[in-house]
Parts: C-alpha cells; structure tokens; sequence
C-alpha cells in the first residue's frame, strides 16, 4: 500500500523496452543526428522546418485549414484548424531556433604577424575555453547592397578547410592560469584563424631585394597585407564575395563536423545546438505526424529566435509577431472570436531543454528536484533565478492538467528545478507567452554539457518527448 501512494520517476528504458519501441527510438534518432548535423543557424532551422511543412501539406493559404508564415527567415508560426472555435483556445508549442556561437564582427579581416584572422562577438552563454583549439566551420548569409543575398556553409563538407582559434601552450600559460576562470579568456581574442599563405608576388616584383632581417622590400605593387588580402580573393573567387559585402552579412562561426552516437551502446547523442534545435525538431515532427488527423483544438507551433539574448528584436518572443499570425487566424477562422479570449484560453509549451544532473558535478544541483537522463521529459513549474525572478510560474492546476495528458499515454516525466537555490537558474519564453494570460509550462528533454560545442541527449528522452508533445497537441 505505501509503494502505491510514493512517487517514483520512471525510466524511459523501462517503458519502451519493446522491440519496436526501441526501433521506433533509433530511427528517429537516426532523423534527428542528420538534422543536427545540417541545421546549424536559425535560417537553417527555418528554412527545413518550411520543407518538412510543406512535405505535410501544410500550406499559406488559411482557407484549406492549415498556415504557415515566416518573419525574416529566422521565425515561423504554423498552425492547423481544429473543430473547436478559435476562442477556446490554442494547442501551441514555442520553441527557439538560435544557439549560442561566435559572429563575424561587421568589419572582421585583418592581418597580425603573417596570420589572417577575424574578429569575432560572441552570441549567448558561452563558457569562452570551450572554443579555443578545434575545428569550426562559418556558415554565412551574404547581403548584397542591390537587395540580393545568398547563403554559404564552409568548412562541413571533408573536402573543406575547417578554421580555428589558438590557444595559449600551458608552457606559456601561468599567468593566464591564475586568473579566475572568467577573466583567463578574453573575448577581444577569440579570433578566428582564416589563413596565413601570402598572396603571390606579381612578377615583375619576385627579384626584389631581401633586407637583413630576411623580408623582401614592398615594391609598388606589393599588397599592405598580403595574408588578408590572398583571403579576400579566395572569399571572392568561390563567394564573388568583396570585403564591403561582409559588412551587411552575417557569418556564424560554429563547431565542424556531424553530430555523433555516444557511448558503446549508442545510447546518447553528441552535437552542436541541442538547445534548442532538439525542441524544434521534436515540435515540427509532432504536427508533420498529426496533420492529416482531426483535433478538437487548433495546433500551432512557433519557433523564435534571439531567445539566447533575452528574445529581443523583430524576430524574437518579444516581438508582436505572434499576435499578427493569431489575428490572420482569427480572419480566417472564427472572425466572431476575442483576441484576448483566444489567448487566454490558450494552453502552451514552452519546449526549452533543461540541465541534467551531471554525474561529475552533483553538488551544483539539488538531487530531488534535478533532471535525470533518461526519464523523459523534463517540466520545469518556473525558471527564473534566486527567487524564482523573470519566472512565469505555471498553476498548480496546469500542471495537473499536464500530468494528466501524459499519464493517459504512459509517458515517462519528471519536474525539475535547473540548478541549486542561489545558484541556478535560466530563462526561456514562457513568461513571454504568459504575458497574455495563458497556461504555459516548460518541457523538453534534459541535456549535458548544455551550451557547449558538443552536448549530450538521451535517445530515450528524444523518442518520450516526442510523444509528450504528440500528446500535448492533441489534448
């Protein structure tokens, strides 16, 4: 009687130990290592979601019963009518599209002691020495002054040079080591390493004459630097790239290479981006599954991006963008219905990873209350920080609610805090969301080394999430 009023997590790997759950698990993550590995930016991310949308059937068009809109390549809302009016309120899962990375400054070549580098900003939390000493690629988008714009990936394919940023020899590196972990790297020097062949001399300057110290004497030709300027036109030999155009582009430096299995049993994933490119991919493949079958309440899927700065901007959850898409729904769909109805009667998913408990690191992380690899879905009642600030705060009802959808369907799940008292925490955009009223929770799968260059995920918790979300939206 006493095991039966306990609450006690449930393993994912006990709940689909079946043959075919546990090959239903590894093609899926089979589907998402390819993702991953591919969509390393947020117009990447946008840019597959649109096509797994389209593939579905979903289209532009409201009057055929689904939508899709886009802003600015980098933020997408979808949805698909149900038989309930739109005031009754929405299924909607919001997720985020960008990742923390190093940016191109606007004006970044330049050339130091025969090296040609970049400057870099980064972009998110990053912890800096993560960086240093290992293969990046640049993933580009280039605009054009007469209004063009192209995209271009180096660095991906085997074929391609990577780039990288030096780090200190630890024969060098005392003082740097007594510094506090936080100031031992300074961002002004994570620059990026382009290149260092010089451009060739023109003839009729390669018999110059060579001073003491061994450099040739700069004839009248002979570039300032030659280093950045044999970069530049490489840029422009494969890109028709010219050192102006850099300054209206966007060029993210990024981890090389394909997301991986790890461990011996295959039992986990590593890659660039997890959060929050796992709830994306997990939302969209939800909606793909569900679009041809009938729901009570219309679906929608958002995805945002800027959330990793504070959702600021055109194109982040602050932006009204949200509310533009509802009232073309509402046009379309139930133009009797109250905007402040549909929102408030909206329940939604903030689909936002959360901290797994790290084995190495325990004591930064409050046992009971702490996500665990592979026990599904971690839902978080609140984020915020020290006392529970910038935090929606989920009811008490809500959550009940949610554990009710889950249960029914079997689904392993946990609730979670990220992190000790006073010292955790973490944002996302759930209190954006509740801004308007509506119910929201935070869900999505745990993850290790989170906003590293290479984080860990359990196909376990992919293939339960999966099946959260399926069975959020259609609740």
């Amino acid at each position: 009687m006493a095991n039966d009023l306990e609450y006690k997590p449930k393993s994912c790997w006990e709940a689909y130990n079946s043959a075919g759950d546990r090959e239903n698990m590894n093609h899926l993550a089979e589907r998402y290592i390819e993702f991953i590995s591919t969509c390393k930016t947020e117009w990447e991310t946008i840019t597959w979601a649109l096509e797994r949308l389209k593939e579905a059937g979903v289209t532009h068009n409201p009057e055929k019963g689904t939508y899709c809109r886009t802003l600015k390549g980098k933020t997408l809302f979808a949805a698909k009518r149900g038989s309930e009016p739109l005031d009754k309120g929405l299924r909607l899962i919001a997720a985020h599209a960008d990742t923390p990375r190093l940016d191109f400054k606007q004006r970044p070549l330049y050339e130091e002691i025969g090296m040609g580098q970049a400057k870099t900003h980064y972009y998110g939390g990053i912890r800096k020495h993560q960086w240093m000493a290992r293969a990046l690629a640049l993933h580009g988008l280039v605009a054009r002054e007469d209004g063009g714009f192209f995209t271009f990936v180096l660095g991906e394919d085997p074929a391609d040079p990577v780039f990288t940023i030096a780090d200190l020899l630890p024969h060098l590196a005392q003082k740097q080591s007594e510094k506090p972990l936080k100031d031992a790297f300074e961002a002004e020097k994570m620059n990026i390493i382009l290149g260092h062949q010089p451009l060739d001399a023109p003839e009729d300057q390669s018999k110059a004459e060579t001073t003491p110290c061994g450099k040739k004497e700069e004839g009248e030709n002979t570039p300032k630097d030659p280093v950045k300027t044999h970069i530049l036109k490489l840029l422009n030999e494969r890109f028709s790239i010219r050192e102006e155009d850099l300054q209206s582009s966007e060029i993210h430096a990024v981890p090389a290479g394909a997301a991986r299995r790890v461990g011996l049993d295959n039992a986990m994933i590593g890659g660039y981006g997890q959060d929050d490119r796992i709830c994306v991919f997990l939302a969209i493949e939800a909606m793909v599954a569900l679009v041809q079958a009938p729901c009570a309440h219309t679906q929608v899927i958002i995805l945002w991006d800027k959330e990793e700065i504070g959702s600021e901007g055109a194109t982040g959850a602050k932006s009204r963008f949200m509310e533009y898409c509802v009232h073309d729904l509402m046009a379309a769909w139930s133009p009797e219905a109250v905007f402040g109805d549909v929102m408030q009667n909206t329940r939604a998913l903030s689909a936002d990873v959360n901290a797994a408990l790290d084995p190495d690191y325990p004591d930064v992380h409050e046992r009971l209350n702490s996500a665990l690899l592979g026990y599904g879905p971690a839902m978080s009642k609140f984020t915020g920080h020290r006392g529970k600030y910038e935090s929606s705060d989920a009811t008490a009802q809500y959550v009940a609610f949610i554990r009710n959808v889950l249960n029914r369907e079997a689904i392993p799940w946990q609730l979670v805090e990220m992190g000790r008292v006073d010292n955790g925490g973490g944002g996302t955009v759930a209190m954006h969301l509740a801004n308007y009223g509506m119910d929201v929770i935070d869900m999505g799968p745990s993850v290790l080394s989170m906003h590293s260059p290479f984080e860990l995920t359990s196909v376990a918790d992919l293939y339960a999430t999966h099946k959260a979300f399926s069975a959020f939206l259609k609740s």
